[in-house]
């Protein structure tokens, strides 16, 4: 088995720290240089040891101060589930809701813009037809708690009073929603989960540090001829909330 490396260990070490109550939430750490010195190792490798827990949300930085423990927050249950989006409205501000949050979001679409090859492929485009593109920032209680990017092909919503998912009679409601207004049918999603790290974009965005654990989600929509009907891009800070996904089971599965 491979060493583990030094700043790896260095976490664990100061992890053990804090949870042995060592240092309690708000309490500034010793200085890099001292911890460097106890540890006996380089201040680079107390540094990525601390840039590690300030991504998982134990540490926090606090430019021109130091690093300190951070104060507990809440973590969001943010449940996956294909009954959530046959709920009236907006789907997130009714998953917020239930607990107890008021849940917002601000969204930019623009149209016409040509699907680029990956998107392309899960909608089962030609590269560069075109689709609208919005790219959405939801925040529970005014804070960002999920980001999203999604495309629609044009080619069936184009001409239609649901063309933009933020504007018209409709705007808010689920892709479901929205879909069957222009009688298509959604019956199935698939998603995607995987573990990743956040863009220099999505830090700034999200309000966390560069590179904290996020969980990008690539969702797709599909209507029940087969037809894929929207796909999107979901990118959810680790530290902020737990995904949990709710699988329907009918008699005889």
């Amino acid at each position: 088995m491979p060493e583990q490396p030094p700043y790896l260990h260095i976490a664990d070490l100061l992890r053990r720290r804090i949870s042995d109550g060592e240092w309690s939430p708000g309490e500034r750490l010793p200085s890099r240089a001292r911890l460097a010195a106890d540890y006996g190792v380089g201040d680079a490798v107390v540094r990525r040891a601390q840039e590690l827990l300030i991504s998982q949300g134990l540490l926090e930085g606090r430019a021109g101060s130091g690093t300190y423990v951070a104060e507990p927050r809440e973590r969001l249950r943010m449940v996956r589930s294909l009954r959530r989006t046959r709920r009236d409205g907006s789907p997130f501000r009714a998953d917020m809701a239930d607990l107890g949050k008021t849940g917002t979001w601000e969204a930019q679409s623009e149209a016409k813009v040509p699907a680029p090859p990956g998107i392309a492929a899960r909608l089962r485009l030609t590269e560069g037809d075109l689709c609208v593109r919005t790219d959405y920032e939801f925040l529970a209680e005014g804070k960002p708690v999920q980001l999203s990017t999604s495309w629609e092909p044009l080619s069936i919503t184009g001409g239609t009073i649901i063309v933009l998912p933020e504007g018209g009679p409709h705007a808010g409601r689920g892709v479901v929603e929205r879909m069957d207004v222009i009688g298509v049918r959604v019956s199935r999603a698939v998603e995607q989960p995987e573990p990743g790290e956040a863009t220099a974009r999505e830090a700034q965005m999200l309000g966390i540090p560069r590179g904290s654990l996020v969980t990008r989600i690539a969702r797709t929509y599909y209507a029940d001829d087969g037809r894929p009907v929207e796909t999107a891009d979901i990118v959810v800070p680790a530290a902020r909330a737990e995904i949990v996904y709710e699988l329907e089971i009918s008699p005889g599965d």
